[in-house]
């Protein structure tokens, strides 16, 4: 293979990136680009579609123009994707309808209750793997169809196609040639049969979905198309899109948990832990998701998901909303100058809990606030939360899967934190093993594409890549460990249906 690179998509919650990746997984170039955050009601969070696809074409550019790699060393180019952020654009125009709905948007709760009403939870969890949420895409399609004017309507005449942040990037890249999604992206709509891997007519009745308006169904490894002449990345014009993944399942796969039992958890705006569960689905006893982690080679691999939907998201609300620190470094300074929170608690339900608890209406609190808390303790507490989460996810997929973990790999941003990393590992109990390369997420979609162009032969060959920067080992004494936790718990139903 005389082609050296990939160039990875990694179409973020807050952010664009193109990131070029060489043969042995390191990064030769990169670009990010930040979008708008619209918030038009109290629960509500959008979009602009738009905007999104110009600031990855300008990350595209900006990752060509700041290096000296021939666009025609590339070989192919994976996109990996916020999930479940929904939206609808005309097929002749290619202008959407609304703006995008994104995966954190409650707007669509109450309708989430009338379906649940109707007893459609469990057919819904036995066919998709998922729980009733207005976090998956589903409840976002029906509600663009249900306000947006004419809408309906034309969808039913096949005018409008629908997609989640992937298939509208492959769409426009592809100058309208291509409306595909893989299958770790369609599993999360709601509607996607993931063992007949097909979409669910039933469902799409239910919802007043038109069939018509949804993309095709591919493997996560494959040719979706090439890339247009479109301007500013002229010299990309010809490259094949090769590979898809959603955003979680793309760190699993760069962090090469290709083996049953293997799991890893991404530190992001929210906080996403996965199991590969290979080609057992496992039906979740703990509220946990059910899902696909990727289609290759012709068959597909399944994956245990917990979601926690505020992580990273803390640090920044309290950078940019509480004013307590200016970098998300000094949260962790902070936190080290306390032996601990001085029996604070935070639960950081801002848009309500995702697994094990699934409280669409638990809001934020902090609990155990005493004259003597300082800002320290407050940092130190937003960190303990993030860990509480994860420990919460972690000991419900040991539970499901009956899989005792030793080692969690971890990546994302807030995962160069050390001490909320031991945290982490005195919490849950294993090993933290984090990666020279926290890039999992880009390095999941970059190594797909690759595998579809050649310049990977096979999974072996992309786990031999894998370098460890540090391993955190458990310290904190049991008894500690179990107290912290049980108050954790009891912060947490204090939390619980504020909204209601």
């Amino acid at each position: 293979m005389s082609k050296k690179y990939v160039m990875a998509l990694d179409q973020g919650t807050t952010s664009s990136r193109a990131i070029i990746f060489n043969k042995k997984g390191e990064i030769v170039a990169k670009s990010q680009n930040e979008f708008t955050q619209y918030y038009p009601q109290n629960g509500w969070v959008e979009h602009d579609a738009n905007e999104i696809l110009f600031s990855m074409v300008s990350a595209m550019m900006g990752c060509i123009r700041s290096s000296d790699i021939d666009p025609q060393d590339i070989a192919g180019i994976g996109i990996t994707n916020q999930r479940e952020t929904t939206v609808i654009w005309d097929k002749e125009t290619g202008k959407p309808i609304y703006n995008a709905i994104v995966w954190q948007c409650r707007r669509t709760a109450e309708y989430c209750e009338e379906l649940k009403a109707k007893g459609l939870s469990n057919y819904i969890k036995q066919t998709t793997g998922l729980l009733i949420d207005a976090y998956f895409s589903a409840t976002k399609i029906k509600w663009i169809l249900d306000n947006v004017e004419g809408a309906r309507e034309r969808a039913e005449k096949g005018e409008l196609l629908f997609g989640t942040i992937d298939t509208w990037l492959i769409w426009n890249l592809s100058h309208g040639k291509a409306h595909v999604t893989d299958y770790s992206n369609a599993c999360r709509t709601m509607l996607f049969d993931i063992d007949r891997l097909c979409w669910d007519e039933k469902l799409c009745k239910e919802l007043d979905i038109p069939m018509c308006i949804l993309p095709e169904v591919k493997p996560s490894s494959c040719i979706y198309g090439n890339v247009s002449k479109i301007t500013g990345i002229e010299e990309l014009a010809g490259i094949p899109i090769a590979g898809a993944i959603g955003d979680q399942p793309g760190a699993l796969f760069g962090q090469g948990c290709f083996d049953k039992g293997q799991a890893k958890n991404t530190y992001g705006t929210g906080c996403f832990l996965l199991m590969n569960t290979g080609e057992d689905r496992i039906d979740s006893r703990s509220n946990l998701l059910s899902g696909i982690a990727w289609g290759l080679d012709d068959k597909v691999t399944y994956d245990l998901e917990g979601s926690a939907f505020n992580a990273g998201s803390v640090i920044k609300w309290l950078r940019d909303e509480l004013e307590l620190i200016s970098t998300a470094q000094e949260c962790d300074e902070l936190a080290e100058q306390v032996p601990d929170t001085n029996g604070l608690y935070l639960v950081p339900a801002f848009t309500g809990l995702g697994a094990p608890y699934w409280d669409m209406y638990a809001r934020g609190i902090m609990v155990g606030i005493t004259r003597s808390i300082n800002r320290k303790h407050i940092c130190r507490a937003v960190l303990e939360s993030i860990t509480y989460q994860m420990t919460d996810l972690l000991e419900a997929m040991m539970n499901d899967s009956e899989i005792k973990l030793k080692d969690l790999r971890v990546d994302g941003g807030a995962s160069v934190s050390d001490i909320m990393m031991q945290m982490q590992a005195d919490m849950t109990g294993c090993n933290v093993n984090r990666p020279v390369n926290r890039e999992a997420t880009a390095l999941g979609a970059a190594y797909l594409a690759g595998l579809a162009t050649g310049v990977w032969k096979d999974t072996a060959e992309i786990e031999a890549n894998r370098q460890v920067d540090k391993i955190f080992v458990p310290s904190m004494a049991e008894d500690l460990r179990n107290k912290k936790y049980s108050d954790w718990k009891r912060a947490v139903e204090r939390s619980r249906n504020w909204e209601r």
